[in-house]
């Protein structure tokens, strides 16, 4: 585990923008350093439809990913991952050996909707 990190104020949190999907599509991703899949997300009509690169692969199957819903960060700039153009960053927790657990919704809500 690691140290919490510094207090921020509540106008902080809100500049990070997270938001709930739907994976259309979950491909291999060979060219990945580290195990990865590479993920199309669709975010609704404001955000549109994203790609990503996650290191799920421990917990995750590509027919499972289609059409899960999943939290991702909307507002970074995109980070060049090798051959793939990562436009968000997919959330997960690591579980005990450190290997990625997805953030879920536990109810069905809209894609597009923002954490708060």
């Amino acid at each position: 585990m690691s140290a919490p990190a510094e207090t921020i104020g509540f106008d902080d949190f809100m500049k990070v923008d997270v938001r709930v999907g739907r994976v259309l599509k979950a491909e291999p991703f060979p060219e990945a350093r580290k195990p990865a899949y590479k993920l199309t997300i669709d975010f609704g009509p404001d955000i549109g439809v994203k790609k990503s690169s996650a290191q799920i692969t421990v917990h995750y199957t590509l027919q499972e990913l289609e059409g899960r819903k999943v939290a991702a960060v909307v507002n970074f700039p995109p980070r060049q991952i090798g051959p793939v153009r990562s436009e968000v960053l997919t959330l997960g927790f690591p579980d005990e050996n450190g290997a990625v657990v997805l953030v879920g919704v536990d109810r069905d809500v809209p894609v597009g909707g923002r954490l708060f």
